[in-house]
């Protein structure tokens, strides 16, 4: 097992120098930052060349780069236009946008997990169909009109929640953003275990544990559902950190100052230095949660060892 990990951690470095090589030069092309700077007026040359030569953008991107690589790795990422600190923004998107992740995660395991695993020990029936159909509902109608909708009729209407949520982002305030963040993952979760389920029910082992007279809930539980939850980790595993990356729509339609909010302001304002600090750290997330989803493997199956 330790080998194991030691292997994935070194083919970890090449995967992380590359993304974050290739979002930089992508972000890089985005547009002039120092055009942004100065708003609807055009730079005089004379400031123009302070403002790049201060950020250091009059550099070659690769040098840029490197730059950039070599105060990453001292916890330096650099310097947002408005003269924060790019750790200071992170300081407070990441604790909200974590929250709120936890939430979606916690939505896709518990109902996701529950309605797959009562669908697929019922398939044909008609709480099967039911789900079916409810759940392709839910993955048909994008992000945005769920959020919207339930903010109208939840918030608006019926005064059940507040409307946008406030600075502090308890847990309490972001049960709905949360659910409408993973409403898509959490109808695939619900597809995916059912028919991993379905599948499984039929094969052998689940035959034999049946015949020795082993309880219902035991074969279910021990036997049938630890074998079917491992395409379903690594569907959440993966979502994690799309969870976070993706949450743009849902906290700008409640008003949560995360990481996708941020993440919006420097795109709209160009800041690049934001961008990039924030991307670098969703794709450390990215190779982590693969990382913790190949090991689980191991948990939910005997069968499986790493050499």
């Amino acid at each position: 097992m330790g080998r194991y990990v030691a292997r994935r951690l070194l083919q970890m470095i090449p995967v992380f120098v590359g993304a974050t090589l290739l979002i930089f030069l992508m972000v890089n092309v985005m547009g002039d930052p120092i055009a942004g700077l100065c708003g609807e007026r055009q730079c005089d040359p004379a400031t123009a060349a302070q403002l790049k030569k201060e950020f250091g953008l009059d550099k070659p991107v690769w040098q840029q780069y490197l730059t950039y690589m070599g105060n990453v790795f001292t916890g330096d990422f650099g310097t947002a236009f408005n003269g924060q600190k790019v750790t200071e923004l992170m300081a407070t998107a990441f604790p909200v946008t974590i929250r709120l992740t936890i939430v979606a995660i916690l939505f896709e395991i518990v109902i996701g997990i529950t309605l797959g695993v009562v669908t697929g020990l019922r398939r044909g029936r008609p709480v099967d169909t039911t789900v079916l159909v409810l759940t392709l509902v839910v993955i048909s109608v994008p992000t945005f009109v769920t959020g919207l909708l339930l903010q109208l009729l939840l918030g608006v209407e019926w005064g059940w929640i507040k409307p946008s949520v406030s600075p502090d982002a308890a847990f309490g305030e972001l049960i709905v953003p949360g659910l409408v963040l993973a409403s898509v993952s959490l109808a695939y979760v619900t597809r995916l275990t059912r028919t991993s389920i379905a599948e499984n029910r039929r094969s052998d082992y689940v035959r034999t544990a049946i015949a020795k007279g082993l309880p219902r809930r035991r074969v279910v539980v021990r036997h049938l559902l630890r074998n079917s939850l491992i395409p379903v980790v690594t569907f959440i595993g993966t979502d994690i950190g799309a969870l976070m990356g993706g949450a743009i729509v849902t906290e700008r339609i409640f008003n949560i100052h995360g990481v996708g909010y941020q993440l919006y302001q420097g795109i709209l304002r160009q800041n690049t230095q934001t961008v990039v600090g924030f991307v670098t750290v969703l794709v450390l997330v990215f190779l982590v949660a693969n990382l913790l989803v190949d090991l689980l493997y191991a948990v939910l199956d005997p069968r499986i060892r790493y050499a």
